[in-house]
């Protein structure tokens, strides 16, 4: 083989590999070893794999990379091909003295399947009297993986260890193992060492369907077969479309320890010739250690498996016991898992969109990880969906086709790939037993906590003695009713705190509603806190105290004052039909604090001082003297207000996707929000049934002081109304 090969056919693999650049994920390369004989062991789920794990890993650490393919690809033009990549046929009579002479050496490092082909259903794991072990399935059926990456590892260290004893006691044999393995002299092995480096590739999201390249095959070639379909569907879909390839490198596996043996001893010091494929005494040793090490590679590649949505949303379909599946219940159950994960004894690694927060799945499930899995899941008929349940079909049950387990049942292969997890699966099954009822307590009470947590540890960080209110004034509260039918999520406003809405809170709770008045981040601590914070962080503020009302009242409405209105308005357009009624007390679109219009020209200045390391002159805060000093910050943030606006930006034109019953309340003399502006936004609301109040207090805050009980009267009749109907 031409040790150049690789390198001379870059361009070619660089080529292919630009198809899906922008999403492969290197994780860990620095556990790549920089100085030692190195064999990559990598799980194997695509063709494009044999090609693809080679470049990146070249591209990692600049050395030649030489793989092990399957011989069933060197025939024709392909093999040629392959060959001038630094692939290996299994089937060359000649591979394991190859690899053997390149890991003495260190010329060349290697990528090996221990699957020994693809295992297109994930079926890597079977549970045999309790106890896990990995057997590949196969449509050959089932065996153990292949011990031949330890194998290789073993013998090389041998000979490495062999050679270097014999040039002492018997340089004769000594320099014959030198020419056998065309090495010059001993010192070019010295040194060295040979480890195995565990690989994990996982793939998000996993779909199979028509796709250009198996369409342009299906033109060109007749009678394709039904195989080789699959592969072209499958496989051009992970290439061509959104998919995520997380490559994760594990803690590299040093075999030189398991030769401590005294019979493997013993034959590397044997003072006789030992040709390459002679049988020795410690070759039953040799094996055997090439299991132990087999399987420690095998638990390192799985357990670097990245964990995502659909892993999640297939375990627990496999687990939950009813058949029929209430989808609220089941995204439920699906936000707790993500959640555990992080708690779980060994460690799980979990993709970037786990690592955000998820309280998207409880309400509008808006990044679509939900939707997504479903309508995978409702084509290949592994669920039937209807009237917000879904119903498991056989299809969840039955074990698929080997060849097209891909394209006819994603959802299998899905849960099949993280039954090695152990704690995770031991995790999910836990969260699969209880009832729906126990499930949504369990949302709640996280919900709950995880905003008092929130709000504890950023007082802790930003408080500023002398400036920050007491805590009682930003700590978001509950107001519990006696009745679970109605429930309000109540949405204080901008540079203000929970305690601002308190005397609307207690109202309604008198009325016989269930309250929940959730902080919006930044809020309730100090203005330093609040100018670091984005508008999407205040969003998922008002999306999780909405989460906990739905999970607590059979109805939702929602209402906020001023910047809170704005943020209860986002929250209508993209939960619309959930909601049981939305109020809006002031909300914003326009704004008349004339220091506001500086806003974009002040943050520019900012930037530009920035750059040149300048903080003389820089301006980010500006004085306020709010109507309730108690409640509101004293200094308004900059980039506070910018991001306000930022989200009203956002908001008018998604105004007529709300339909539920509103009501919209404005002070004509309002100093802060322009009455134009809420009144355009009732405008726009395709609601039916929509009141416009306009009242006349020379205030913003209209939901505190003197008339506020008009104001309460007003949306109690609203609420009330609601209630009854």
């Amino acid at each position: 083989m031409n040790r150049y090969a690789y390198r001379t056919t870059g361009l070619v693999i660089k080529t292919l590999s630009g198809l899906i650049k922008p999403k492969v994920k290197i994780h860990d390369q620095n556990k790549i070893p920089a100085d030692h004989s190195l064999i990559f062991v990598v799980n194997h789920f695509t063709r494009a794999e044999t090609l693809l794990v080679p470049y990146y890993i070249n591209k990692i650490t600049g050395r030649s990379i030489w793989s092990l393919a399957s011989q069933d690809l060197f025939k024709g033009g392909l093999g040629s091909f392959l060959e001038k990549l630094g692939a290996v046929s299994t089937g060359d009579p000649d591979r394991d003295k190859l690899i053997v002479k390149t890991l003495l050496t260190n010329e060349a490092s290697w990528v090996i399947f221990p699957e020994g082909r693809m295992v297109k259903n994930k079926k890597i794991y079977d549970v045999v009297d309790q106890k896990g072990q990995f057997i590949v399935s196969s449509s050959a059926g089932k065996h153990p993986p292949h011990t031949g990456a330890a194998t290789l590892a073993l013998r090389t260290e041998f000979y490495r260890s062999r050679i270097e004893r014999m040039v002492e006691n018997l340089p004769d044999e000594a320099r014959r193992l030198l020419d056998l393995f065309e090495i010059d002299t001993p010192e070019t092995i010295r040194g060295k060492k040979t480890l195995l480096v565990p690989v994990n590739l996982t793939y998000y999201p996993i779909r199979a369907k028509e796709n250009i390249v198996s369409n342009l095959a299906g033109r060109l070639f007749e009678n394709l077969s039904s195989r080789a379909l699959e592969e072209l569907q499958t496989e051009g879909t992970l290439l061509l479309s959104d998919t995520d390839i997380d490559i994760r490198f594990g803690e590299p596996i040093d075999v030189t320890p398991y030769l401590d043996s005294p019979l493997i001893r013993e034959n590397i010091e044997l003072q006789a010739r030992i040709d390459f494929n002679d049988s020795i005494a410690a070759k039953q040793v040799l094996r055997d250690t090439a299991v132990q090490i087999m399987e420690r590679y095998m638990s390192a590649i799985y357990n670097m498996t990245t964990v995502n949505h659909d892993h999640i949303f297939a375990s627990l379909l496999k687990y939950i016991p009813e058949e029929r599946i209430p989808e609220d219940d089941l995204k439920r159950r699906a936000y707790l898992a993500i959640d555990k994960i992080d708690s779980l004894a060994t460690r799980t690694f979990k993709h970037t969109s786990l690592q955000q927060d998820q309280t998207h799945l409880l309400t509008d499930d808006r990044h679509h990880k939900y939707a997504n899995f479903i309508a995978i899941a409702e084509e290949t008929g592994a669920v039937k969906k209807a009237d917000g349940f879904l119903t498991k079909t056989e299809n969840m049950s039955l074990p698929p086709d080997f060849h097209s387990a891909r394209v006819t049942n994603p959802i299998t292969v899905i849960a099949n790939e993280v039954e090695p997890l152990s704690d995770f699966q031991e995790a999910v099954r836990e969260l699969a037993a209880p009832t729906c009822e126990t499930i949504q307590k369990k949302v709640t009470a996280h919900l709950i906590a995880g905003d008092t947590s929130d709000f504890e540890n950023d007082y802790a960080q930003y408080a500023i003695p002398g400036e920050s209110k007491d805590k009682n004034v930003g700590r978001p509260f509950l107001l519990k009713s006696p009745s679970p039918r109605t429930g309000v999520v109540l949405v204080h406003g901008y540079m203000a705190a929970p305690m601002e809405v308190r005397a609307l809170a207690d109202y309604l709770n008198s009325l016989d509603i269930t309250v929940y008045v959730p902080r919006l981040r930044g809020h309730g601590t100090s203005p330093v806190d609040l100018a670091r914070r984005l508008y999407a962080e205040w969003i998922e503020s008002v999306e999780k105290g909405y989460a906990i009302v739905k999970n607590s009242c059979d109805r939702v409405i929602a209402g906020g004052f001023s910047m809170g209105a704005g943020l209860v308005l986002d929250l209508a357009a993209r939960v619309n039909d959930d909601l049981a009624g939305i109020f809006a007390v002031a909300p914003p679109l326009k704004l008349q604090n004339f220091s506001s219009n500086f806003v974009p020209a002040v943050n520019l200045w900012n930037r530009l001082l920035k750059r040149i390391n300048v903080d003389k002159n820089r301006v980010e805060f500006i004085e306020n003297t709010p109507e309730n000093p108690h409640i509101n910050y004293s200094r308004n943030p900059l980039a506070g207000i910018s991001e306000m606006g930022r989200l009203m930006d956002t908001l008018e034109s998604r105004l007529p996707a709300i339909t539920v019953p509103a009501l919209i309340l404005q002070s004509q003399a309002d100093p802060v929000v322009n009455s134009k502006g809420s009144r355009m936004i009732f405008e726009k609301l395709s609601s039916t049934d929509k009141e416009y109040l306009l009242v006349n207090y020379n205030r913003h805050g209209i939901i505190n002081g003197e008339g506020s009980d008009r104001v309460f009267r007003a949306i109690g009749e609203f609420v009330r109304k609601i209630m009854v109907d």
